[in-house]
C-alpha cells in the first residue's frame, strides 16, 4: 500500500473552482480508515493477527498518531479490529467468542448460548447452481452466475431447532463441500475466514412469523401448524460487499430470538 503523504489538517480542502456538484472531501482520519480497510480487505493482515502500531501507521501514512488513533477507534467500534491492553490492536475474527455471539441471536430459554454449546449440524444438501434473478439481486451478482447452495439442520440437545438455506457466491467459495461444512467444529463464519479468506463484518436481517410447508416441518420434526420465525440475513464483508444470503426457520418452543439494542 502506498505511503502517500496526506494533508495534516482535519479535513482536505476542495480544489479551486469546484462546482456545487463536487462531492465533499472526507476528514483525514476517514481517509486513513479507508486505507486500513483496503489492507484488511486485501488480506495484508489476517483475522486474529496484529496490525502495525499507531506509531508505525502514522509513519507509513505520514500523518499524526492522533489521526491514526481516531481511525482505529472507529474500526474498533465497528468490530473490525480489537484493542488488547498492553498487546496492541488485532484484526477481529469470528474465532473470538464475543465476535461469534454477535451473529448468534437464537438463545435458549434456560441458561445462555455459551452454556448450551455449539449446535449439532446435519447437512442435507450442498450443491452448485446458477443464480436466479432474486438471489443475484441479494448478492450483487448477475443472473446465472455460479452459486453454492447449502441446506442444513441445526440441533440443540439433539432437537432440530433451525432449518437453514444458505447461498454463497461460487467464485469466492469455490471447492466448498458438505463434509467441510459438517466437520468444522467452530463457527461457520470462522471457517469462511480460515478456508476462504472471507470475513463477514456485518449483516442485515428481516424477520417474520410463518408456518412451515410439509417438507420444512419434516426436517424440523414438528407439526406443519407450528409457528416459526423466518429470518432472512444478508451478510457483508468489507466495503459492504454481500457474500451470503441465509434464510432460516427457527423453532421458538425452547429458544427465543434475542437482539440487544444500544
Amino acid at each position: 500500500m502506498s505511503s502517500t503523504p496526506f494533508a495534516t489538517s482535519d479535513s482536505a480542502t476542495p480544489p479551486q473552482g469546484a462546482g456545487a456538484a463536487t462531492p465533499a472531501f472526507s476528514p483525514l482520519y476517514q481517509q486513513i480508515k479507508a486505507l486500513i480497510l483496503h489492507s484488511l480487505q486485501h488480506g495484508e493482515w489476517k483475522p486474529g493477527e496484529a496490525i502495525p502500531s499507531e506509531i508505525e501507521l502514522a509513519a507509513r501514512f505520514r500523518v499524526s498518531q492522533g489521526t491514526v488513533r481516531k481511525a482505529i477507534d472507529e474500526l474498533a467500534a465497528e468490530n473490525l479490529v480489537m484493542r488488547r491492553q498492553g498487546k496492541g490492536t488485532f484484526v477481529a475474527t469470528h474465532a473470538e467468542r464475543h465476535v461469534q455471539y454477535r451473529f448468534l441471536k437464537l438463545q435458549p430459554d434456560v441458561g445462555d448460548a455459551r452454556e448450551e454449546g455449539p449446535a449439532q449440524r446435519r447437512i442435507l444438501e450442498c450443491r452448485r447452481m446458477r443464480a436466479t434473478a432474486e438471489i443475484a439481486r441479494s448478492l450483487a451478482l448477475r443472473t446465472g452466475d455460479p452459486l453454492i447452495q447449502v441446506r442444513r439442520v441445526l440441533s440443540f440437545s439433539h432437537i432440530p431447532t433451525i432449518l437453514e438455506d444458505i447461498w454463497l457466491p461460487g467464485q469466492a467459495f469455490k471447492g466448498l463441500t458438505a463434509e467441510q461444512m459438517a466437520d468444522y467444529q467452530g463457527p461457520t463464519y470462522a471457517m469462511f475466514e480460515l478456508d476462504f479468506g472471507v470475513r463477514m463484518v456485518r449483516a442485515q436481517e428481516k424477520i417474520r412469523a410463518v408456518v412451515p410447508d410439509e417438507g420444512q416441518a419434516q426436517c424440523l420434526e414438528i407439526p406443519a401448524t407450528t409457528p416459526l420465525l423466518s429470518v432472512e440475513r444478508i451478510a457483508y464483508t468489507y466495503n459492504d460487499v454481500p457474500m451470503e444470503l441465509r434464510r432460516g426457520l427457527y423453532r421458538t418452543d425452547t429458544h427465543h430470538y434475542r437482539n440487544d439494542l444500544s
